[in-house]
């Protein structure tokens, strides 16, 4: 009974730890402060929509992390076929609109395959009536372009600012110059970040490490430039044809030596090398290996003359074996390719460039961190890959947000997943449903110090309240069998007694012989022989 109440103890303490754990490892379905966040829950398709364009073809599939899991059953949306063109959209019931605040765009990357030429990118769309709710097409506008692109020569992190010139109208792409390269290793999940600082900074971060920071004021940072230059080269300003701009030419006096030989090679033969005296021309630079043996079970019929392998001649150590050749040496005659000297030019003028004009496009915007309103989120790619696998996309005003919600998932997934590789079998998954049970109750110290308290009381009075009365049970239980004993050797002792009155004398002496040689009686048998006596 004591084992049992044990266990059953141990059952109800695992059972809450276990419920804490599914607790702390639940996917993310919301962030505090976010003007949009997207886990892409099992009702995902609800919210976006695939593109029904016909360039379009590609399909998404809602899919599981690669295993070990750090959030069980957490999934993202893969891109879902090789070689084909993939779009899907959320549109927002309102813009988003972060006129003097700035702007962050965060999302989780997990590759499932190894990414050889495509995107991985997300588009923020232009708030427009451009903007089509039957889903993407090749001309929807977007304001900013962030995430990875490899294929080729090009492995970087796209950092893409569609601008308005407030002088022309026009839409241009602004680059970001100085592109981190992106993590794609496969199984592996990374964070990135882009905050658009209304200080006009732009700062890249992929797993909450800073990689990049640029301004978006500065002409060095992006290309083209954010606000044009005000002078541009005059289009209709040409070279006159008589400007020199050779500042060298060649020595018409300077003349190549007669000795100038341009064909003596640059090495040649070491005219005083010698061979060693314990060089050993005729001796082969490998021999058969003397020691060694043909295998016992070595058949000649059938695995053909057995060969002892080769081993470096112990003859070539002292100098060498074989043909002797002299070393190469630098050749004093070599002068190599007579070139003609170079002197000033008398008729430079200098370097030509035409003249500067005001640029009729100039414009100064000193807060494009102002960027046109949001309307939704994309994801539009081209790759000749499937398996990519974007989840918790965030967009907000505020990076604080951003980093609390990353703490939430893509760290606390890392740490799990981490914890989990660290064990192997049961032992590790225990290990890792324990720390997440550890780790829930530290974030959430009220709640589950109700709970245990709890669960504790009830251990408690539940085994106040059965121990009293199982207490009863054992007493009563003692009693009649202490009664029903009493009665059964009252009954012997009548017995005894009549067959002693009979004057069986011969039993009565063997009955005691018998007694004498009897271990020691328990106590309960004892205060039978007591009351027997006495009676």
């Amino acid at each position: 009974p004591s084992s049992l109440r044990v266990t059953w103890q141990k059952r109800c303490v695992y059972m809450f730890a276990l419920a804490a754990a599914a607790s702390a490892a639940a996917p993310l379905e919301s962030v505090d402060g976010a003007a949009f966040f997207e886990p892409f829950s099992s009702d995902w398709e609800s919210r976006w929509l695939v593109s029904k364009d016909a360039d379009f073809q590609g399909t998404w599939i809602h899919e599981a992390y690669t295993e070990p899991e750090g959030t069980p059953g957490d999934k993202g949306l893969m891109v879902g076929n090789e070689a084909k063109k993939h779009a899907v959209s959320h549109l927002f019931k309102e813009p988003i609109d972060p006129k003097g605040t700035g702007l962050v765009v965060q999302y989780e990357l997990h590759m499932k395959k190894d990414l050889k030429c495509g995107g991985a990118y997300l588009k923020l769309l232009t708030a427009s009536e451009e903007l089509d709710h039957d889903g993407f097409k090749a001309e929807t506008p977007y304001t900013i372009m962030f995430g990875p692109d490899k294929c080729g020569g090009t492995n970087k992190v796209h950092f893409i600012l569609r601008h308005k010139s407030p002088a022309t109208g026009e839409w241009e792409e602004k680059h970001l110059k100085k592109a981190p390269t992106p993590l794609l290793a496969v199984g592996e999940t990374h964070l990135y970040t882009a905050i658009v600082g209304a200080d006009n900074t732009v700062t890249l971060l992929i797993d909450n490490e800073e990689k990049v920071k640029a301004s978006l004021l500065e002409s060095d940072d992006f290309t083209p430039p954010v606000n044009p230059p005000k002078e541009i080269d005059d289009p209709d300003d040409k070279k006159p044809d008589d400007w020199v701009d050779t500042a060298k030419i060649d020595d018409p006096e300077a003349s190549k030596p007669d000795d100038w030989d341009e064909e003596a090679p640059r090495l040649i033969e070491d005219p005083a090398a010698e061979r060693p005296d314990t060089w050993e021309p005729d001796e082969p630079l490998q021999i058969p290996d003397p020691t060694a043996e043909a295998p016992a079970d070595w058949d000649a019929d059938e695995d053909g003359e057995w060969e002892a392998p080769l081993v470096p001649n112990p003859k070539c150590k002292p100098s060498g074996c074989g043909e002797w050749k002299r070393p190469q040496v630098a050749n004093p005659a070599y002068k190599g390719k007579w070139v003609q000297a170079k002197i000033d030019n008398p008729a430079y003028v200098g370097k030509w460039a035409p003249r500067q004009i005001d640029n009729p496009a100039y414009y100064y915007d000193a807060a494009p961190h102002d960027v046109m309103p949001i309307g939704g989120v994309g994801i539009e790619l081209w790759t000749m890959q499937d398996g990519i696998l974007f989840d918790n996309i965030l967009v907000a005003t505020d990076p604080r947000v951003a980093e609390e919600a990353a703490e939430r998932t893509f760290s606390a997934r890392k740490a799990a997943a981490a914890r989990l590789e660290r064990g192997d079998g049961w032992l590790g998954a225990a290990s890792f449903y324990l720390n997440l049970a550890a780790e829930y109750a530290r974030e959430n110290a009220l709640p589950v110090g109700v709970a245990v308290c709890a669960v504790l009381a009830s251990i408690v009075l539940l085994c106040c309240c059965r121990a009293p009365a199982r207490a009863a049970e054992a007493g009563g239980g003692g009693v009649e069998g202490e009664e029903e004993e009493g009665e059964g050797e009252e009954e012997d002792g009548e017995e005894d007694g009549e067959e002693a009155g009979e004057g069986d004398e011969a039993a009565e002496e063997a009955a005691e012989a018998a007694e004498e040689e009897k271990p020691a009686a328990s106590t309960s048998t004892a205060r039978r022989r007591t009351r027997k006596a006495t009676d």
